[in-house]
């Protein structure tokens, strides 16, 4: 359990260099649900929106049918960062070139919300954005440049 009020919420943000359908993304989505589940069963995950909540999300927010957003909760920075380098999410990760286009700038961002409440797609766009335009700081940041929660 964490050890202070917050949760760390993560945004992930690519787009398909196809549509979802297209036999080019089938490799990519077969994977989805054993990494799915390591992530739910990993240590330190708390919550993540379920791909059928980002997809109602996305049409609110902009109409790009090839973006593929995730959106998750956990207790910490290591124990995220256990989970995306780890075996299972390693390999897909490595292979993104595949099925996503290359972006400019970042594609994810952390930031903390308080324990109890659920991010939003719209504010991880914007964390994103703010990523993208001031670099990592308290409000938006990445594994690089990691910041502890805030005071309670």
């Amino acid at each position: 359990m964490s050890r202070h009020g917050f949760h760390l919420a993560q945004l992930n943000v690519a787009r398909a260099r196809e549509p979802l359908d297209s036999p080019l993304m089938a490799d990519f989505l077969a994977r989805l649900p054993p990494v799915y589940a390591a992530a739910e069963a990993a240590p330190g995950f708390v919550w993540r929106l379920k791909q059928e909540d980002v997809s109602a999300a996305l049409a609110r927010v902009q109409t790009d049918p090839q973006l593929f957003v995730t959106l998750s909760l956990w207790e910490s920075v290591g124990s995220l960062s256990d989970y995306v380098y780890g075996a299972e999410h390693g390999p897909p990760l490595r292979e993104r070139g595949k099925w996503f286009e290359r972006a400019e700038g970042h594609v994810y961002v952390l930031w903390w919300v308080a324990r109890g409440a659920l991010p939003r797609v719209e504010q991880g766009l914007a964390r994103l954005k703010h990523l993208n335009l001031h670099g990592p700081t308290p409000r938006a940041f990445n594994f690089a440049r990691a910041f502890p929660p805030p005071e309670v």
